[in-house]
C-alpha cells in the first residue's frame, strides 16, 4: 500500500472513530434514564468483553504473568471506577455540561505527567492549562461569573474527577507498555466480576431486553470497542499521527449536536464557549508537552 492510500485509510478510520465517540454522550444520558449507572456499566462491561476476547484472536502479543496482573489490576480503574464516576455524573448533570467537564483529561494528563512522567510543563503548555480551566469556569458559571450554583456540585465534582482518572490511567498503560488488546481484555474482566458483584449487591441485575442491550451495546462496543480499535488502528497507518489527532477535537462539539438533536437539551452559548476554550487549552498543552493521541475512549 502506498503512503497515500496509508493516509486515506487512516483518515477514514479516525473520522469513523470521531463519529462514533461524539454519539456517546447522548447515549449515557438514554440509557441512563431507565438504567442506574452500576447496570448500565455491568452491560457495557459484558459486551466490551466479547468484543475484545474476539479481537485478542487477532493479535499475536504475549504478557507475562506480571503484566497479566497489572492488566487486571488496571481494570479496578478503567472501566470500573472510571465509568461508574462518569456515569454518575452524567445521572446529575445536562449532558452540555458533563461531557465538556470530563473533556478536561487532556489538560489533566499534561499535568500528571510532570510528576508521573517527569515531564517539564512550557509557558505554552502552562497557558493552554490556564486557558482550559478557564473554559470550565465559563460553562459553570454559564458565563455570567456571579457564582457556581447552576448545577449539582457533586456532579460536577465527579465529572472532574474522571477526567482526572482517566489521566492517570492513561499514563499508567505507557508505562505497562502492553498491547492495547489484551490490556483492555484483562481490564474488563476484572472489571466485569466486580461489577456484576456490586449490582447484584445493590440495585439488582439489569432487566434484558432489545432496548437495555442496545444501551450496553453503545457503551461497550461504540465507547470503548470499534472506536477504539479503528482509532489505534488509524495511528498505526498514518505517519502524521499529530495532524490527524486533532481530529479528536470535533467529537464534542458534535456531540452537542446530538445532545440538542436527540435529547432536547437547549444548549446554552456559554457551554460552547467553554468547550471551545477547552478545546483551545488541550491544543496548547498538547502540543507543549507531546503528541497525546492514543485514546482508548472518548466522552
Amino acid at each position: 500500500m502506498d503512503v497515500a492510500a496509508r493516509e486515506r485509510r487512516a483518515l477514514a478510520y479516525a473520522l469513523a472513530s470521531v463519529a462514533l465517540w461524539s454519539t456517546v454522550a447522548t447515549g449515557f444520558k438514554l440509557g441512563l434514564r431507565d438504567l442506574a449507572a452500576v447496570q448500565l456499566l455491568l452491560l457495557g462491561c459484558v459486551i466490551a468483553l466479547v468484543f475484545f476476547a474476539a479481537a485478542r484472536g487477532f493479535v499475536s502479543a504475549k504478557l507475562s504473568l506480571r503484566q497479566h496482573l497489572a492488566a487486571g489490576a488496571l481494570g479496578l480503574v478503567n472501566p470500573f471506577a472510571y465509568y461508574l464516576i462518569l456515569f454518575e455524573a452524567y445521572d446529575r448533570l445536562p449532558a452540555q455540561i458533563a461531557q465538556p467537564l470530563n473533556f478536561t483529561w487532556a489538560i489533566a494528563l499534561a499535568l500528571l505527567a510532570i510528576p508521573l512522567l517527569r515531564q517539564r510543563l512550557s509557558a505554552r503548555g502552562w497557558i493552554g492549562v490556564v486557558v482550559g480551566y478557564v473554559g470550565v469556569v465559563v460553562i459553570l458559571t454559564k458565563g455570567g461569573f456571579d457564582g457556581l450554583g447552576h448545577f449539582d456540585p457533586l456532579g460536577v465534582a465527579l465529572a472532574l474527577g474522571s477526567a482526572l482518572i482517566w489521566a492517570w490511567y492513561w499514563i499508567m498503560t505507557v508505562r505497562l507498555g502492553i498491547h492495547p488488546v489484551p490490556l483492555m481484555l484483562n481490564g474488563f474482566a476484572v472489571a466485569t466480576c466486580l461489577v456484576t458483584l456490586v449490582c447484584w449487591a445493590t440495585v439488582g441485575l439489569p432487566a434484558l431486553n432489545l432496548e437495555t442491550l442496545g444501551y450496553g451495546a453503545w457503551v461497550g462496543l461504540i465507547e470503548t470497542g470499534v472506536a477504539f480499535l479503528l482509532w489505534q488502528r488509524a495511528m498505526a497507518l498514518t505517519k502524521q499521527s499529530g495532524k490527524l489527532g486533532a481530529l479528536i477535537f470535533l467529537a464534542p462539539f458534535l456531540s452537542l449536536v446530538l445532545i440538542a438533536v436527540v435529547l432536547g437539551e437547549a444548549i446554552h452559548p456559554s457551554a460552547v464557549a467553554g468547550l471551545a476554550l477547552i478545546a483551545a487549552g488541550l491544543v496548547l498543552s498538547r502540543w507543549s508537552s507531546g503528541d497525546n493521541t492514543r485514546r482508548g475512549g472518548m466522552c
